[in-house]
């Protein structure tokens, strides 16, 4: 099956965020998918890789942990 890229732009701003956040993304997404953030861009970017993409979830489960998530 081909893995889908989902781009999100969010306020997820340093490392202890992301650490914060690793269980609820590991639970949205499949053993074999991946998600990553790059912190660096501008607009601190969570790339998610997956076969059956979710993004209203994601976006969704962020927001409710006060993050602002938009799919790009």
């Amino acid at each position: 099956m081909t893995k889908t890229v989902l781009v999100f732009k969010t306020s997820v701003n340093c490392q202890k965020e992301v650490k914060y956040l690793r269980p609820l993304l590991n639970a949205l997404v499949d053993r074999k998918d991946r998600w990553n953030f790059d912190l660096e861009d501008c607009d601190h970017i969570l790339r998610v890789e997956a076969e059956e993409p979710k993004p209203e979830i994601i976006s969704s489960a962020l927001q409710t942990q006060g993050y602002v998530c938009e799919e790009l």
